[in-house]
């Protein structure tokens, strides 16, 4: 029986790097994987696969969108150690609606019975974008993975994405695993440094939501240049890979999950920035620099 896992997070935080590492790790250690990539960016895979896969939009351009003419092998890639990939891509920029595609692929394949064959199947989702279509694979998924890093703006995203899950766990499975943990920051003794690349901030979102980090992926220039190469990780050759590793098998050995309890979107300015989201410091201090009494240089025109 397939395990279906939804990773979210804020934009550009290394999401879809961490997804694809993962589902090697995975299969590294003997599972049969299947990573579906929800973007219409359509790049979620490419460093398993070795290529900027055909997506099903594709496809269904090619037979004028009759569904019943696609089988399994139209949309299905085979890549690194044995991960199979799809990508569901989406509608030209400016144009559509990604999240549709995303819950139209999710129904397409249902209809193709192609979930059985895989021992994990994970959903990369768009973002932070937790909403109509991109939330549909919450609605498949036993368990979500939120990947931030040590700032407020991955935070804040977070923990929308925790209210996601909180709405989904009242009609469907789902449940949250817990937080990766991204471009950690460690000394030389091989600590998490304490500070604005490290984990306080995501310690403190943790025990507001009740949730765990249950994976740290160190900052490191080799992760870089595996993307910059198309490959992941464990192909390119260089860095560590067993925080996936312990990640893979952590999630492969059935995991404890829960529901999250998001905050407010004030909570969150109060939480994690110190104030209380009605007045930011900044607007505070204009504020007062406003009441103060500014000398106005004034022109003089000769006669």
């Amino acid at each position: 029986m397939s395990v279906f896992i939804s990773v979210y997070g804020k934009g550009g935080i290394g999401k879809s790097t961490t997804s694809s590492n993962l589902s090697v790790a995975m299969a590294t250690l003997g599972a049969k994987v299947l990573q579906i990539g929800c973007d219409p960016k359509h790049d979620s895979t490419f460093t398993i696969a070795g290529e900027l896969v055909p997506t099903v939009i594709d496809v269904l351009q090619e037979v004028n969108y009759h569904m019943e003419e696609i089988t399994i092998d139209d949309v299905i890639r085979h890549g690194y150690m044995g991960v199979d990939v799809l990508e569901t891509g989406g509608p030209p920029a400016g144009a559509g609606c990604g999240g549709y595609v995303v819950g139209e692929t999710t129904k397409l394949l249902n209809e193709l019975d192609l979930y059985d064959k895989y021992d994990i199947v994970l959903y990369d989702v768009l973002g932070d974008v937790v909403c109509g279509g991109f939330a549909a694979p919450l609605q498949k998924s036993e368990y979500a993975m939120i990947v931030t890093t040590n700032d407020f703006d991955s935070l804040f995203a977070a923990n929308r994405i925790c209210a996601a899950i909180d709405f989904k766990a009242r009609r469907h499975e789902v449940r949250l695993a817990g937080l990766i943990a991204n471009r950690v920051v460690l000394q030389e003794d091989g600590v998490p440094f304490n500070g604005q690349t490290g984990l306080d901030l995501i310690d403190t979102f943790c025990e507001r939501v009740g949730t765990r980090v249950i994976g740290q992926i160190p900052q490191a220039d080799a992760v870089r240049r595996s993307r910059i190469a198309g490959k992941t990780l464990f192909e390119f050759g260089e860095g560590n890979v067993q925080p996936y590793l312990d990640l893979a098998e952590y999630m492969l050995n059935g995991p404890e999950k829960h529901i999250p309890k998001p905050m407010t979107d004030r909570e969150v300015f109060s939480v994690i920035s110190g104030w209380k989201g009605e007045e930011s410091p900044s607007k505070a201090r204009y504020t007062a620099a406003a009441n103060e009494r500014i000398p106005v240089p004034i022109a003089v025109v000769a006669d």
